[in-house]
């Protein structure tokens, strides 16, 4: 089996290929080869069987080296994020919609020379849906993205639904929620505040956090990420929605239950230590989350962290 992973020197990438390289299997299938692929790499050393492919899926020529030999499953993670997507439209442009495409024609096209097509596991976002969101999200909520990052991979999750329909590639798009908790880089997320939370509060440092203590979000471990998305490439696409797209089962709750849950996995209480100044924007974006229902993701068998707690110890080296 051959494997792609691009973004691979990612958050979300690293701990992917991390897990892939620790398995040595998917779906009972032994990892003949992991294409890790960026544009820089500064994780640990390849694999035996893992090459590490620097470039951008901007450009044709690192797609399709990529696609050198043929490629059983690519999880598709790099992006131009939120931020750094509304301020440099055409990077954003370039990678988020332009890469997204070579990566599925490059699908195509090993389709067309005889191939079976890929198993395409998209990482969406939760940024498809409007601002502000209704009182409940639920699989009928329909997309609104408020961010040229939302409407960018909104785009992505609608190409990955048609090639999948022509048989060009068999895809599955995951509107992943907040993850947590990120290390400390400029990566031009403005969510970084909520990793920086548990990672502060955790070691028992202070923190100012940019909105109130009663803002609501919804948020999942590293962990648990990984585990959905390495779901996604072996469940039916008959256990699919015929959009291709479903909304992660994700955890939703209060800045405050977050100070709460940190507290109780570090055990003592930590909510002095936070200091809050709402930021009406930032909290506008990214706390006011209503309750939500995933239903046809939970019926495919992705799965939350299960409390508030697990989501901390997962997301940390704490507990």
């Amino acid at each position: 089996m051959h494997i792609a992973v691009t973004g691979a020197n990612g958050f979300v990438g690293q701990a992917l290929v991390a897990r892939l390289r620790a398995e040595t299997r998917l779906a009972g299938q032994a990892i003949t080869r992991l294409t890790s692929l960026d544009t820089s790499f500064t994780s640990a050393p390849p694999a035996p069987f893992e090459r590490q492919l620097t470039g951008s899926i901007a450009h044709a020529a690192t797609v399709n080296a990529a696609f050198d030999d043929p490629v059983d499953v690519i999880f598709h993670l790099a992006s131009i994020p939120g931020g750094a997507a509304e301020q440099d439209y055409e990077l954003g442009r370039d990678v988020n919609v332009g890469g997204t495409t070579l990566l599925l024609e490059a699908g195509r096209a090993q389709v067309q020379r005889g191939g079976r097509a890929p198993v395409f596991v998209f990482a969406s976002t939760i940024g498809v849906f409007a601002s502000p969101l209704p009182p409940q999200v639920d699989d009928g909520t329909p997309a609104a993205p408020q961010m040229t990052y939302g409407a960018q991979k909104l785009v992505g999750e609608i190409l990955v639904a048609d090639f999948s329909r022509r048989g060009w590639v068999d895809g599955r798009s995951l509107r992943l929620p907040g993850v947590l908790a990120r290390p400390p880089a400029r990566t031009g997320q403005m969510s970084a505040f909520m990793s920086d939370m548990i990672r502060e509060l955790g070691a028992g440092r202070p923190i100012t956090l940019p909105v109130r203590p009663e803002a609501s979000t919804w948020a999942s471990s590293i962990v648990n990420v990984v585990d959905n998305l390495l779901h996604a490439a072996t469940v039916p696409a008959a256990s699919l929605p015929a959009r291709r797209s479903v909304t992660l089962p994700t955890l939703h709750f209060s800045f405050a239950q977050l100070v709460d849950a940190i507290g109780a996995v570090r055990g003592e209480d930590v909510s002095a230590l936070a200091s809050w100044q709402p930021d009406a924007r930032i909290e506008a974006l990214f706390g006011s989350f209503p309750p939500i229902t995933t239903d046809a993701a939970d019926a495919a068998g992705f799965r939350n962290d299960g409390s508030l707690e697990a989501l901390v110890r997962r997301s940390t080296q704490l507990g």
